[in-house]
């Protein structure tokens, strides 16, 4: 019996070794095997239109699971293109091995499953277009202002459900702002302003990108007036409160937003202690001591029954809050809620609301009255010679105007023009579907923006910087035959 044991132990170890001089020999059989050990270890599972959270902590009742590859097939491009419309994804192929390994990144599947969604729906839309192009003969091509205004005025509000929702059709940029107008009241005095993103597939919610909670008559932590500020998502819930003036006197945070402080120092302070400077100790002890007989009024920026004019504006690191002319809060962005993806304004409780005004929105040009577009177009690169410089622009899908100023002015360099500098502007796909076809009119228009197979998510400014680097080379034949 030992001596069958021992033959069998022999026999194995024989087996082994035709395998590591055998097969591992041969290139081919080694790449096939690579290919297999790559496939089990990145070709993770991982859950998509996730139905409830009971389904994540079950397995077994979770069917609805796919692989990064098939996840990343929702990026198929399966219409014909133009060759500027091929131009303008160049970085998408070259992008597909870090597509496929999404997982590696943070946030880097929900923006490959955002982004699958976000593509479906721009390909249905421009095959409608082209079908009615087709079927009419011509084309009708609509105001691009009532797309996505520079503005959005509404007079005499009214509420609908206990809830004013204004829309916002494009996102928000820097510069943006919300005037609200209205008069607190009710017998608490407690509103909220919510700045809501796009809902996400699957969700039955919207994130909310900032959370802004007035109380008047204070909550479980104060009995004085306060402002909360938050956010909230479905994966993590409501995350830290900012309080305004925060409830723990002794702490203060000293960081700033925009060089402007989180909570205005003079929010919750006397009347006095704001008029009157501080005296001189020497000063304050000739005058003569006064009784006294009231507490002297705090100062808050919301009060009930009195008018105010509450101005949201967006800045580089987060939002900010002005009442009557007067800075009170900021608030710094968080991570993945980013006010380009803001799609509403919702405003709700005890206040009666005068007029509510969206400001500097982002918006496009309609390229059909644009006087120098010729000029503006992105020059074709010269095929016989490589190129001297090319230069990659960070841009989000909603920053038109700032790419339509950078056409105007450096652009129109002579290098730039002759073709020996390429400049292209490297945009993720958006959430909202009209910024997206704005964005792809835009680069048919131009034919100088990459557009990446992703949701623009700060997190990801990497992948942008992996394209920059493989696609410099594509705008050259001399450097693509060197590469080849």
């Amino acid at each position: 019996m030992k001596k069958w044991h021992g033959g069998s132990v022999i026999l194995c170890l024989f087996l082994i070794l035709m395998l590591r001089y055998v097969i591992l020999d041969s290139p081919l059989a080694e790449r096939s095997l690579q290919y297999v050990f790559q496939q089990n270890s990145t070709a993770q599972l991982h859950w998509l239109d996730v139905p409830n959270p009971p389904a994540l902590q079950n397995p077994q009742n979770f069917s609805q699971v796919i692989s990064t590859e098939l996840l990343a097939s929702s990026l198929s491009i399966t219409r014909n293109l133009s060759d500027r419309e091929i131009q303008t994804l160049h970085s998408w192929n070259h992008l597909r091995d870090l597509v496929n390994n999404a997982h590696i990144l943070p946030d880097g599947l929900d923006a490959i499953k955002e982004a699958g969604v976000a593509w479906r729906k721009l390909n249905a839309a421009l095959e409608y277009d082209d079908s009615v192009v087709s079927f009419n003969g011509s084309t009708h091509h609509k105001d691009k202002e009532k797309q996505c205004p520079y503005s959005i005025r509404r007079m005499n509000v009214t509420r609908v459900a206990d809830r004013f929702v204004l829309r916002i059709p494009c996102g928000l940029i820097q510069g943006s702002s919300i005037t609200i107008i209205g008069t607190p009241g009710g017998l608490l005095g407690n509103f909220k302003i919510d700045l809501t993103g796009a809902a996400v597939p699957g969700e039955p919610d919207p994130p909310i990108v900032l959370h802004y909670n007035v109380r008047l008559l204070g909550d479980k932590l104060t009995e004085d007036p306060v402002i909360v500020q938050n956010t909230w998502t479905i994966a993590d819930d409501w995350g830290s409160e900012d309080r305004c003036p925060s409830s723990d006197s002794d702490a203060k945070d000293s960081a700033k937003v925009d060089d402007l402080e989180k909570c205005s120092s003079m929010v919750g302070k006397a009347h006095k202690q704001i008029l009157v400077s501080k005296s001189h100790s020497n000063f304050s002890s000739m005058q003569p001591t006064r009784k006294k007989t009231a507490e002297p009024k705090k100062y808050y920026p919301f009060k009930q029954g009195n008018l105010a004019i509450a101005i949201l504006r967006v800045g580089a690191e987060g939002i900010h809050m002005t009442v009557d002319g007067k800075h009170v809060t900021s608030f710094a962005f968080r991570e993945d809620l980013e006010p380009g993806f803001v799609g509403e304004v919702r405003i709700e409780g005890d206040i009666k609301l005068l007029s509510v005004l969206a400001s500097g929105l982002p918006t496009t040009e309609d390229f059909e009255h644009v006087t120098d577009l010729e000029i503006l177009k992105a020059p074709p690169v010269p095929k016989d010679k490589s190129i001297d410089l090319f230069i990659g622009i960070f841009s989000t899908a909603n920053n038109f105007k700032r790419r339509m100023a950078v056409r105007r002015t450096w652009m129109q360099y002579d290098a730039v023009r002759s073709g020996k500098v390429a400049v292209r502007f490297f945009v993720g796909l958006h959430k909202n579907d009209v910024v997206n076809k704005e964005l792809w009119n835009e680069a048919r228009t131009y034919g100088d923006i990459q557009l990446m197979p992703f949701v623009d998510y700060y997190s990801l400014i990497l992948w942008k910087t992996i394209a920059i680097c493989i696609d410099k080379c594509t705008f050259s034949q001399v450097c693509y035959e060197n590469r080849r």
